[in-house]
């Protein structure tokens, strides 16, 4: 079979959608032509400035009552213009505000004031994936968050834009370097694989791939591989919901065991075309630094060290203390590697408008950002979005067309220099010479900068292409076809040419090498859909089935080349005189699901919804490629009862709960099968073939079972609104690699585990309306997440390879630590509990005790502000958490140390904090440091509150109708309140570029 024959036809069937709307737009704009041509002689124009009492409303719309054809949107400034008749009515509407029906009554002029309607915020529609549902019917659990808040925030990258604003989602910046990564997890880990714990993203209807695209040859600025996360360009989003439980996850089956990101990008619409243009500029620094010893009190300790360690003479080798180097000399490493300004740069243009009929919008954006490392590096993205909406006159035929592409180009040093900027000693050299030259100091030290010579560099190129058809047959049923089509490119190179040595090792281009990796990545989606809807009385019942045809085919291309006449051929990898393949494969995914949905509501009051989903995937051996899912939820819309009617405080309140199944098949492609990969070793010069997999017929799904029970409540109009969420979910027969006995020639092979993860929590949101009038607005939005992860059940544990990893009742991240007891007086060292008490404290034997690295408990709070045209908006981020202090080696070695520990100690009897100096040749103190670093005294309070965000805007008063001016200052991560000791609390992994604190500038005009 052909797999591709789809996505050819593919592009035929796009143009076909075309060429359908230019005939429709066409006649429709010829009909509506001639029917205006009618009414012109009765028709006269009605003007007019439509406010909220105080202030002008942008995007009102108005209608001519009785007349679909005619309508108008009031500008930025709040005025409209409109054709009306002297006795026609105006029905004047807008989200959160109560529609009003004014009668012409043959002005010309019409002022309109629209009063606040807070209980409209029930009637919004979320985004469910393959449905949508009002807010106040919704039996699932969906966060949401929108343009509004997106738009706030200076960043680049789609996960940074959730991060403190959603609860259940716990997001992680991992690097602050550009183009570095992010780390999610929705309602806390279900699999014991790390890698298999990404959520499913969606973009218009279109399942977006996240498994990294990185290599670990080419990849060793970021702690982990590349993500295509980053071609999502937040600029380009109207709205990003999260769903969490069974009932919302459950219709995606296997692929939403980890929650759904629904994305869904900006549209046009019904208006005048407009132009909007935003600039801005701005820079990045390091949030903060670690505190380390200055040069005195560095050579202190040194000096110390080898008065402990019994040493009267200084080594030729040991430069810093011997004086060979400037002992009066101080560089404060960190300002000089990691202190300079990044420097960012962002513009975007939209163009935007439409008919009733149709819709449309165009965007593009480009974005720079520098580095805060020395050198010239830089990272570039650009790209742009299309959105086309039509409908025909008698609105049966619908059209959704969207594409975007992005363009990135990332060039950064293949090192990060944070570690050198912590651990270099204060009185090092100077790093240039007087003539601009690298200085080696006569060959005394290692020069960092000699490492902006080995550059990684990463080229990706981003498709993402999708149509939503759809054809009300009769007035009930729907048929509808949702088609899409991704494609990525991702080149990255690293090379270590020879300019990174002492050129007085005379080290030549012969070793000299670069790594390349090649991505493609591409993957087409068919998803035919049937709907019905009826109301039967006081019932509504609403049926959805459908089928989904998925397919993405990858490649993996990684490559060596070694020994170069000249660095200036090290990019030709012909060039090369020994290249290698390290790696070329390619692999096929095919997936096929049917689902359904079935929704009933009752008198307005009782809410059923099902939903199921039967998939089918290609990961999986005979037998075991099926799988079925379902969920149900239930609500109570108890304020709609008659008995709630005339509550005057009490505006909404539903009581919710479901339960359901999801899978998870995140385990990579055939990994049921026996294969084989090439050696790259000739034998009688036929290359080799190597046994790489065993074959495990009985390879099944990982099955999560999800329960949740919520109330949610609206007081005084939904003035306050709130939601308590509890949640339990199990995840069992886990997909992991069983280790095997070295004797069978494979480390381990894919089985399923009977092991089951536990994920329970209480989540709490709170949304406010404080105040509201005379032209100011004061809102609040608080959420709330206490989560708790544990690992239930591992038959066979303490006998498995993972008895060293994880333990029965406790979280999945966890980490086994020796029981630090302090620092012996007499001996001058770090002691530790002898759990055993065999008279040693011994790995593993001793070191069991488990501390618990996750999250007590996450949220956010906003805060918005807004006076005519003045709106200050701002998000603080808080985190209860424990994590690990940076391990700096032995205190007294040639390396700096963090300032705290000049309370060490120094002689018999003294109570210090941290034990006695040395350079090395002392083995217990070594040991020491390293039983310290695997202990209980490495782990510290890294609890923070952040100012993640604040965006400040003001719109000039201009004497322009069509045009309108914003000024916006924007700023993130601008204060950070922590105890923690060792720089900036949020990591993943230490040792690298923690995020950034940015504050940009920018103007937007509107025409």
């Amino acid at each position: 079979m052909n797999y591709f024959s789809f996505y050819k036809g593919g592009k035929a069937l796009y143009c076909l959608f075309f060429i359908g709307f230019i005939l429709s737009f066409s006649s429709s704009s010829a009909r509506n032509s001639n029917r205006s041509f009618s009414f012109i002689f009765q028709q006269h124009q009605v003007q007019g400035v439509i406010t909220d009492g105080n202030a002008p409303l942008p995007g009102v719309t108005i209608s001519v009552r009785g007349r679909a054809d005619v309508n108008s949107i009031t500008d930025y400034t709040g005025h409209y213009s409109i054709s009306a008749g002297i006795n026609d009515t105006l029905a004047v509407s807008f989200i959160g505000f109560k529609t009003k029906l004014i009668p012409v009554a043959g002005r010309v002029k019409v002022d309109i004031d629209l009063q606040y309607d807070t209980t409209t915020l029930q009637e919004v529609r979320v985004n469910a994936g393959y449905y949508s549902v009002k807010e106040s019917e919704r039996t699932g659990s969906i966060a949401r968050i929108t343009s509004k808040d997106i738009e706030n925030q200076p960043v680049t990258n789609v996960l940074a834009t959730m991060q403190g604003r959603m609860a259940g989602v716990s997001i992680t910046q991992t690097t602050g370097v550009p183009g570095g990564g992010f780390d999610i997890k929705i309602r806390g880990q279900n699999s014991l694989r790390s890698g298999a714990n990404s959520p499913l993203y969606i973009i218009d209807g279109v399942p977006y791939a996240s498994d990294p695209i990185g290599s670990g040859i080419t990849n060793l600025t970021f702690p982990t591989l590349s993500s295509p996360l980053n071609s999502i360009n937040p600029n380009f989003i109207e709205s990003i919901e999260v769903l969490k439980d069974a009932d919302a996850t459950s219709i995606y089956g296997s692929r939403g065991s980890n929650g759904v990101v629904l994305i869904t990008t900006k549209k046009g619409k019904v208006g005048k075309t407009k132009f909007t243009l935003t600039s801005s500029t701005g820079g990045g620094t390091v949030t903060k630094f670690m505190d380390l010893m200055s040069t005195s009190q560095y050579l202190a300790m040194r000096k110390q060290a080898f008065k402990n360690d019994g040493l009267t003479e200084y080594s030729p080798w040991d430069y810093d203390v011997n004086g060979t180097w400037d002992q009066n000399r101080y560089t404060d490493w960190q300002k000089e590697l990691l202190g300079r300004t990044a420097q960012i740069t962002d513009l975007q243009g939209t163009l935007s408008g439409g008919s009733e009929n149709t819709q449309f919008m165009l965007s593009g954006s480009y974005h720079s950002q520098s580095t805060v490392f020395p050198g010239t590096f830089m990272y570039k993205k650009g790209g742009s979005q299309f959105n086309l909406n039509h409908a025909s006159d008698n609105r049966k035929f619908r059209l959704n067309f969207s594409a975007g592409v992005t363009l990135q180009n990332n060039d950064q040093p293949s090192f990060d220099f944070s570690y050198d900027a912590r651990s270099l000693a204060p009185n090092a050299p100077r790093l240039y010479n007087p003539d601009g030259s690298l200085n080696w100091e006569n060959s005394t030290w290692t020069n960092p900068l000699g490492n902006l010579n080995t550059e990684f560099e990463s080229k990706t190129n981003d498709l993402t292409a999708g149509t939503a058809v759809s054809y009300e047959i009769i007035p009930e049923l729907i048929v509808k076809a949702n088609l899409g089509y991704t494609n990525l490119n991702n080149s990255e190179t690293r090379i270590v040419p020879s300019t990174i040595y002492d050129p007085a090792y005379e080290v030549s281009s012969e070793r000299s090498a670069i790594f390349l990796n090649d991505v493609k990545r591409d993957s087409w989606i068919a998803e035919p859909q049937i709907n019905w809807k009826k109301e039967l009385g006081t019932s509504t019942i609403d049926i959805l089935a459908g089928a989904t045809f998925q397919s993405q085919r990858s490649t993996r291309l990684q490559q060596s080349g070694t020994g170069f006449t000249s660095n200036s051929l090290i990019y030709d990898l012909a060039a090369a005189k020994v290249t290698k393949v390290l790696l070329s494969d390619e692999t096929l995914y095919k997936y096929q699901a049917f689902f359904a949905r079935v929704n009933y509501k009752y008198k307005q009051c009782y809410i059923l919804n099902l939903t199921a989903r039967r998939d089918g995937s290609s990961r999986f051996g005979p037998g075991k490629q099926f799988a079925n899912f379902g969920a149900a939820g239930l609500a109570w819309l108890f304020s709609n009862e008659s008995f709630f009617m005339q509550n005057k405080w009490l505006s909404f309140g539903k009581i919710r709960t479901s339960y359901g199944t999801t899978g998870n098949d995140q385990i990579g492609d055939y990994q049921f099968l026996d294969t084989y990969s090439n050696t790259g070793i000739l034998y009688n010069g036929i290359p080799g073939l190597a046994p790489s997999r065993l074959f495990n017929a009985d390879f099944g799904w990982e099955t999560n079972k999800k329960l949740e029970a919520a109330l949610e409540l609206g007081f005084f109009g939904d003035r306050i609104f709130t939601t308590v969420a509890w949640y339990q979910n199990r995840s069992s027969n886990q997909l992991a690699g069983v280790p095997l006995p070295g004797s069978t020639g494979f480390t381990s092979y894919q089985a399923n585990l009977d092991a089951v993860v536990q994920n329970s929590g209480l989540e709490f949101t709170l949304r406010t309306v404080n105040f509201k009038g005379h032209g100011f607005t004061w809102t609040t939005n608080l959420n709330l997440t206490f989560a708790e992860n544990k690992l239930l059940k591992f038959p066979g544990l303490e006998s498995s390879a993972y008895n060293q990893q994880y333990r029965i009742g406790e979280p999945l991240n966890i980490k086994l630590l020796y029981s630090f007891k302090g620092v012996d007086p007499q001996t001058g060292l770090y002691t530790f509990e002898d759990l055993n008490g065999d008279g040693a404290v011994t790995f593993p034997e001793d070191r069991q005790v488990a501390v618990n690295l996750n999250p007590q408990y996450y949220g956010g709070l906003q805060n918005q502000f807004s006076y005519k045209g003045i709106t200050l908006d701002f998000l603080f981020q808080f985190i209860k958490q424990k994590n690990r202090t940076y391990p700096m080696g032995t205190a007294g070695m040639m390396a700096n140390q963090q300032q705290r520990k000049t309370d060490s100690w120094s002689a018999p009897g003294d109570n210090a904090d941290y034990q006695m100096f040395s350079t090395g040749y002392d083995f217990p103190a070594v040991m020491a440091t390293y039983s310290y670093n695997e202990s209980t005294a490495s782990v510290t309070d890294a609890s923070f509150i952040r100012l993640k965000n604040i965006s400040i805007s003001y719109d000039l008063p201009l004497d322009l109708k069509q045009t309108q001016c914003r000024v916006i200052l924007q700023g993130q991560n601008l204060l950070t309140f922590t105890k923690y000791v060792d720089g900036d609390p949020e990591f993943t992994s230490y040792g690298f570029l923690p995020p950034l604190k940015i504050l940009t500038a920018g103007i937007q005009l509107t025409f």
